[in-house]
């Protein structure tokens, strides 16, 4: 590969490494063979004291096998974005449940076009961008936003490709196919960044081709000075000097270096669970005086997590309140659901049966443990169910939602018992590791798909006096000039 590189780099005069690498291994080969089959050809002064000449085959090979290994490692490096990739395909479905004429036909994705009316069943992932034309459920945003709490979509709401549907069927109208929907273009922007080179790699092509003609030229000079100053055989001496300033010249450090220290910055990227997908980012690295980072599963944690139960009666314990959401929640699918279940059970909660159990789409759940009636949800369930909120479990609630925390309220039979607040926990090591970059000077802002209340309440937290809420991928990429949050200091040209 190394010589049909420096073929077509001759070809058409666009000099590179390649040129010298193929150049330089190619000629120090040639003349290798040439001093083992014809000897006798050079004089004594070339030759070991067995006769031999010395040849240059163990340089060839040590300057290919360590340009070989540059070439292997710099694509290693990309591979680790092409798995990113190949992560992101498999968000989409290969195919989907059509409605014709009333009845059901499956397609496959690339058959739909817009107007097309699909169905989407509970736990599918959605096929293609469009609306809600029939029907309400709750949909995992999380591989789009970062917000791990689903968020409800009813009529005309609008569903992107790749995210995953909750406990309702719906009818949905293909408004973004093929390459015009969202994942489609995460997908093209992950490419474009694995194929981006590091500036520095840039310069040594532009370098080489001035490098290459200068070092030709010098060889020639080399020949010709020996061909006319020196002892006989002239030609001899000046054809093996001439050939030595091209080994020498070979560029194999270069090709090694470059592709090695991508190699491990994006390794060690890796290693911490980073994945650097432009070359020229990790070579600006030491400049940066701002960063920008995602809030979920970067600062937080990234899934829901019980952070308080309590009761509003005095009659029934916390222990209960837990038991009974978590018993309500066991037939739920609903991540904030599996959430109460899974903090039960860390406390050691047993689980009753629920019969009769109700999803009610944006509100919360219903059903009967014990032959009592409980129902878990938001205000709205509570409205639901036949009961309001007394203006002390209202400014309760509000007390965690200003902190952009989820309350669900539990009620049984008739009464308001208790409720649970679930949130999307910080890191332990988030709030130093803030502490520590804005000592060193750099601004950190956040960019989250989140809503404005739950931005607000983390970026308080970790005293970031800059965030942006609401923002999608594409946003977030490219956002930064956009981030205003409480200040504008982002937006001053670094």
């Amino acid at each position: 590969m190394f010589f049909e590189r420096a073929y077509r780099s001759i070809k058409t005069w666009n000099l590179n490494m390649f040129t010298l690498i193929g150049i330089g291994a190619g000629i120090a080969w040639v003349f290798s063979v040439f001093g083992l089959l014809f000897p006798d050809f050079f004089p004594a002064q070339f030759k070991t004291e067995s006769g031999a000449v010395h040849v240059y085959f163990e340089s060839a090979t040590v300057i290919l096998t360590l340009v070989l290994m540059g070439q292997v490692l710099e694509a290693r490096a990309h591979s680790k974005t092409n798995s990113a990739v190949k992560e992101l395909l498999k968000l989409a479905p290969n195919k989907a449940v059509q409605i014709v004429e009333g009845q059901e036909k499956m397609v496959a994705i690339d058959s739909i076009e817009i107007d097309d009316i699909l169905k989407v069943k509970p736990g599918e992932k959605i096929p293609v961008d469009g609306i809600i034309t029939e029907g309400g459920t709750s949909v995992d945003e999380s591989m789009i936003t970062g917000e791990p709490i689903p968020v409800d979509k009813t009529v005309n709401d609008t569903v992107s490709s790749g995210t995953i549907n909750g406990n309702r069927t719906f009818l949905m109208k293909a408004q973004k196919v093929g390459s015009d929907t969202l994942l489609s273009q995460i997908i093209s922007m992950v490419n474009d960044a694995s194929r981006s080179r590091a500036p520095i790699q840039n310069l040594a092509d532009k370098i080489s081709s001035y490098f290459v003609p200068i070092v030709v030229l010098v060889s020639v000079l080399t020949f010709i000075v020996w061909a006319v100053w020196d002892p006989n055989p002239v030609y001899v001496y000046a054809l093996v000097n001439a050939i030595a300033v091209l080994i020498i010249a070979c560029p194999c450090a270069l090709g090694l270096a470059t592709p090695m220290s991508v190699m491990v910055g994006v390794g060690k990227g890796a290693q911490n669970g980073i994945l650097i997908k432009n070359a020229e980012a990790l070579e600006k690295m030491d400049k940066v005086n701002v960063l920008v980072v995602d809030k979920t599963g970067t600062i937080t944690e990234g899934k829901p997590t019980v952070e308080k139960v309590a009761s509003f009666d005095k009659t029934i314990s916390d222990g209960e309140v837990l038991e009974s959401i978590a018993s309500l929640n066991s037939s739920s699918e609903h991540p904030l659901g599996a959430a109460t279940v899974k903090y039960a059970k860390e406390k050691n909660i047993g689980l009753k049966k629920v019969e009769s159990f109700n999803s009610v789409t944006g509100k919360g759940v219903e059903g009967f443990v014990d032959g009592r009636k409980l129902s878990l949800g938001n205000a709205k369930m509570m409205e639901y169910a036949g009961l309001g909120l007394e203006r002390e479990a209202a400014l309760e609630a509000e007390k965690y939602q200003d902190q952009g925390k989820t309350v669900s309220f539990l009620a049984i039979e008739n009464t308001l018992v208790g409720y649970v607040v679930i949130g999307d926990k910080i890191k332990s090591t988030s709030k130093e590791a803030v502490k520590k970059l804005q000592e060193k000077g750099i601004d950190v802002i956040m960019m989250t798909g989140d809503n404005e209340n739950t931005a607000k309440a983390v970026a308080s937290e970790l005293n970031l006096t800059d965030f942006k809420a609401g923002m999608l991928p594409r946003e977030q990429i490219g956002g930064s000039e956009s981030a205003t949050g409480k200040g504008q200091n982002c937006c001053d040209g670094r």
